[in-house]
């Protein structure tokens, strides 16, 4: 089980989905048919197995479209279900709890699938001791909850934003002339607490930046052979990441080389949403 995110992050997000459906109008469908006051319940449900994340998205949609919702979950996030899988229960008003379904079925669905490809990924590379990483390849505005959810499935968060760590990527080397000068002008600006990573092209490349002691360097689109000769060079002094083309097929092979920390932007703009449902009693 993973800690939640705070409500105070999440609710926005799920807000403005919620927004987005109801229009300028709410849901006419369920004003037209259902009578006002009347009761529903109904079980939240994965059609298949996978890795659970989202699951306060769901009990926040429920919630602010009825605060007197009986809602009771069942499972958690990061839980590895079963297609079939009751996650929760609810008992709400039912023009609410169906104006709230899509939105609240998109987050879950869009989060689980993130949390379920990472979890594939970190099966694939059991036992090698390096670790699954996200990228800011993500969702615009749902960066936060894309990575809580690569987090579900039990990879590890790289930088959440252009702030909180430097990473000279080849553009910022072109621009200053080469690795050795973006190195020194990153050492010279960085606060204490800020690590500074440099992505590299070649083993070149790589010899160029190791005097200059980056905390981490970003190997991107190295070969196998390659891989091995960074990580025999680098000796243990940095962090080596390995990125660029990484599929669940060559993930393991990757990470046998030796590499400390594999990144894919694959685990946020490629997954597939979990199928989740809501089945009425």
């Amino acid at each position: 089980m993973i800690d939640s995110l705070p409500d105070l992050l999440v609710e926005p997000v799920v807000r403005a989905a919620l927004t987005e459906d109801l229009g300028r109008a709410g849901d006419i469908t369920s004003a037209a048919c259902i009578p006002p006051g009347t009761r529903m319940r109904a079980r939240f449900v994965a059609r298949k197995a996978g890795t659970l994340a989202g699951l306060d998205c769901v009990r926040l949609a429920i919630a602010l479209l009825d605060p007197t919702a009986d809602y009771r979950q069942i499972a958690s996030d990061g839980d590895a279900v079963a297609g079939g899988a009751v996650l929760a229960q609810v008992d709400a008003d039912a023009r609410a709890l169906l104006s709230a379904e899509r939105a609240a079925l998109n987050l879950l669905g869009r989060l689980s699938g993130v949390a379920s490809l990472t979890a594939a990924y970190v099966k694939a590379v059991e036992g090698t001791g390096a670790k699954i990483v996200c990228t800011r390849k993500t969702t615009p505005l749902l960066r936060t909850l894309e990575k809580y959810a690569v987090r579900c499935g039990g990879g590890v968060n790289h930088r959440f934003g252009l702030d909180d760590a430097i990473l000279i990527k080849d553009n910022h080397v072109a621009a200053c002339g080469g690795v050795g000068p973006a190195l020194r002008r990153a050492k010279a600006a960085a606060g204490h607490l800020i690590k500074i990573e440099i992505e590299v092209d070649t083993l070149a490349q790589l010899d160029e930046a190791l005097p200059y002691g980056p905390d981490v360097v970003l190997l991107d689109n190295f070969s196998l052979d390659d891989l091995k000769t960074a990580v025999a060079r680098a000796k243990g002094k940095t962090v080596l990441e390995a990125s660029g083309g990484v599929t669940l097929e060559s993930v393991r092979a990757i990470a046998l080389t030796g590499v400390d920390v594999i990144s894919s932007g694959a685990l946020t703009h490629s997954a597939p949403s979990l199928d989740v449902g809501l089945d009425a009693d």
